[in-house]
């Protein structure tokens, strides 16, 4: 079962710069992260963008819906940051139907020792396959339907609606 891996940027990929204390894009490190993982899935990496959530457009969005259409694989997960993901597969979720697709971030750059990002990708990995055709969050070790999660910034971590 292929599955195919759309980057979208996040802080999966961020960077740190020691001198600014700034975080940036340079590359993503989707095959770094897969090969720290020892993942054996059969998977198509496509880097769409390097981009933070906040500064994530309508037109941003439809690349990715455009991609995620287009995409021969009915398995695909997207690295995406946390901050607008839900807003992400609301727009998935408008255009397609027949595919399982698991949006993933982290809440801590893959770069820094205790990120969260192997874990967060190796069960987004695991539910792409598992899961029915659907949109789904995946973080912390649980997924979610997209309509029925929301990330609350006051604790850091995903959690279904009230």
């Amino acid at each position: 079962m292929k599955i195919r891996l759309f980057v979208t940027g996040g802080t999966f990929d961020k960077e740190y710069n020691e001198l600014t204390g700034e975080l940036f894009f340079k590359d993503t490190h989707l095959p770094e992260i897969l090969k720290a993982a020892r993942s054996e899935a059969d998977v198509e990496i496509t880097t769409l963008m390097l981009i933070d959530s906040l500064l994530m457009t309508d037109a941003h969005r439809q690349i990715i819906l455009e991609n995620c259409q287009n995409a021969v694989e009915d398995r695909i997960v997207i690295t995406h940051g946390t901050d607008t993901m839900v807003q992400t597969a609301q727009v998935l979720a408008g255009g397609i139907k027949n595919k399982t697709i698991v949006l993933t971030g982290s809440m801590l750059p893959f770069r820094f020792g205790n990120s969260d990002a192997l874990f967060n990708i190796g069960c987004a990995f695991g539910l792409a396959q598992a899961l029915a055709p659907g949109i789904y969050i995946a973080m912390n070790g649980k997924y979610f339907f997209w309509n029925n999660v929301q990330k609350n910034k006051i604790i850091g971590k995903f959690e279904e609606l009230v």
